[in-house]
């Protein structure tokens, strides 16, 4: 009896150990981690914002929300009209630290096509993950410790998903406003290129925002979609970006270039264009093949396309993409890898990885990763500033 239970016993502990082994081979072939110990400060609102909004052509209403869950919360809000040229200030309260910015209310959209040789700074899918990215970047000299800009004339390229799936997607998204202003007056640039979850936010579909928002929402008496939609300051500025560019010989942009689009007649600023027109549509596709269906599908759109790692292409599929935009290459994110890497005799260049979160800990634990151009080479930069040529 004795020797059957033990017997039993090896049988168990065998097939735990089995299990285990299985679920990590797997966790890790899909570049996984498991995530513990959530910081209590991830729902901490007292100081939230801002959230800005206008409610006519020439006033702006600039809300923070206020109070904590004990004592209830308010909203403290301050009418601006756009000529006062306001400061306001964004808290992290991981740290209790702040950064400010002038609140600008008129955008313009970008152009789609830049070439002056500087050089070029990549990140992609920090998704509202604003301590990693500013990390990041004061590891890489775009900015100093007080966060100003350090980058010269270079190009911070962000490609796409900085948003949902954290808590800090606020601070980030204003964390970039205030960095485009900053390289503006060094000649420098901020490409914010839309992501698919971007996308998400201006449609209103929010399956992979954090419960927080819901809660800001309602505070400030709003629904969520309120929060990006044209009426608002982040909202406007958003719809103003591009989905793809073409920056010194290099495409951007968050999915990829399906091949079919090679075969149209189409340029990247139509691209853009009918991009911008359908950021506040939902996509169904309709019967008829259009141009339009084509850059706005969800499978086949440049925000959407996950074709270098799922379907089954050439690498005349992959260079005619390119090479129908006058690229030497293309930078993807969206499509999650272990490591930035070059693809299709660096024709492809993939810099979604893991990044590390706010307010959750996770194992095993992950470094950020970017992407520099730099006298036409390549580098993977990592999270501390050491480069490696790719």
């Amino acid at each position: 009896m004795k020797k059957r239970i033990v017997q039993y016993l090896k049988h168990i502990i065998f097939t735990v150990i089995t299990l285990l082994v299985i679920g990590l081979s797997v966790l890790f072939y899909l570049n996984g981690t498991l995530k513990y110990g959530q910081n209590p400060l991830r729902y901490n609102m007292d100081k939230e914002g801002p959230y800005a909004f206008y409610e006519n052509d020439s006033i702006v209403s600039v809300n923070y929300v206020r109070g904590t869950k004990e004592e209830g919360f308010y909203v403290d809000s301050k009418k601006y009209n756009p000529d006062e040229k306001a400061r306001l200030s964004c808290q992290f309260p991981i740290d209790s630290t702040s950064f400010t910015f002038q609140l600008e209310t008129a955008f313009e959209s970008p152009k789609s096509i830049y070439n002056d040789g500087n050089k070029i700074l990549a990140i992609s899918d920090i998704e509202s993950g604003y301590r990693t990215f500013r990390d990041f970047l004061i590891s890489n000299n775009v900015i100093d410790k007080n966060l100003n800009w350090t980058f010269g004339n270079g190009h911070l390229v962000l490609v796409g998903d900085f948003v949902d799936r954290g808590f800090s997607t606020t601070q980030v998204l204003w964390f970039i406003y205030k960095l485009e202003q900053e390289a503006k007056k060094h000649g420098g640039y901020v490409h914010y290129i839309i992501g698919n979850h971007e996308l998400y936010n201006m449609q209103g579909q929010y399956k992979s925002a954090e419960q927080k928002y819901f809660a800001v929402a309602s505070i400030l008496g709003k629904q969520q979609y309120d929060l990006y939609s044209k009426n608002s300051v982040l909202g406007k500025w958003l719809s103003s970006k591009n989905t793809i560019e073409l920056i010194n010989g290099t495409l951007f942009t968050h999915g990829g270039i399906h091949p079919e689009l090679a075969d149209t007649k189409i340029t990247l600023d139509e691209i853009n264009q009918i991009n911008r027109a359908n950021y506040y549509q939902y996509y169904f596709p309709k019967p008829q093949k259009t141009i339009e269906q084509l850059v706005t599908s969800t499978k086949k759109g440049v925000c959407w396309y996950r074709g270098y790692f799922k379907d089954d292409l050439s690498q005349e599929d992959v260079e005619k993409g390119i090479e129908k935009f006058g690229g030497k290459s293309v930078v993807v994110g969206h499509t999650l890898q272990s490591m930035v890497k070059k693809l299709y005799d660096g024709k492809v260049y993939a810099i979604d990885v893991v990044h590390p979160k706010d307010y959750i800990s996770m194992w095993p634990s992950r470094k950020s990763e970017g992407l520099l151009i730099q006298n036409n080479k390549y580098y993977q930069v990592l999270y501390n500033g050491e480069q490696i040529e790719l």
